[in-house]
């Protein structure tokens, strides 16, 4: 009887002992990826060139050559112009960069059809893409909108309510904060290969109590 409660003590023991061995691998697994997430997050949060991911349209950042498509649970888009802008704007304390325009011809799928009803009633369309930075250099909260209106040599006319994109670039930018994202404004397909520029509008620059501070632009484009 002495023998046997010796066994089972021991058999408990080393029980113990490789539970213990366990839980600190276990720990580290954790810690390890924990890290990676910040790590990722970081990269995401100030890497210039990465812009919202939208969750109403195509993803077209590879695609950099005319005639180049993707597609993927959101639809197709396929490239039919390209031009690289990087210029910087400075309205008072805020710093706007236009990064690039696209002309894209899109294909939504068939579950956002209602999205993007309210904008167009075709099913597939054209529509110009800008991308863009704002920067708000002040320590204190300003009030901005990059396109207030938008408008192009063919005469297409559309203020800031027929973005396609939603990305809440307009209103409130918080003192030294970022916002990075893109605007798009439908176009007619029929139309589209005769548009030689754009032309924006920005808003005023407002503080919190919504006095002016700076007065808009107006900013020509060329495909």
């Amino acid at each position: 009887m002495k023998q046997t409660m010796i066994t089972i003590l021991l058999v408990f023991l080393l029980m113990g002992c490789s539970f213990v061995s366990i839980q600190p691998n276990k720990d580290k697994t954790d810690s390890k990826t924990e890290k990676i997430s910040t790590a990722t997050k970081k990269i995401s949060e100030h890497d210039h060139n990465a812009y919202y991911n939208s969750p109403q349209v195509t993803d077209d950042s590879t695609l950099q050559k005319t005639g180049q498509s993707v597609t993927d649970e959101k639809g197709e888009a396929t490239l039919k112009a390209i031009k690289p802008i990087n210029s910087v704007y400075h309205l008072g304390d805020i710093e706007f960069t236009i990064k690039e325009m696209k002309l894209l011809h899109y294909r939504p799928d068939y579950s956002l059809i209602d999205y993007y009803h309210p904008l167009t009633e075709a099913e597939e369309f054209d529509f110009i893409k800008i991308s863009v930075d704002i920067k708000n250099k002040s320590k204190e909260t300003r009030n901005f909108a990059p396109v207030a209106l938008f408008e192009t040599n063919t005469g297409v006319k559309m203020d800031w309510k027929q973005d396609m994109y939603l990305e809440h670039l307009n209103g409130e930018i918080e003192g030294n904060q970022v916002k990075r994202g893109s605007l798009g404004f439908i176009v007619d397909p029929a139309e589209s290969k005769k548009i030689e520029w754009i032309q924006i509008l920005t808003s005023d620059v407002f503080n919190e109590k919504q006095e002016r501070l700076e007065e808009a632009q107006k900013i020509q484009l060329h495909f």
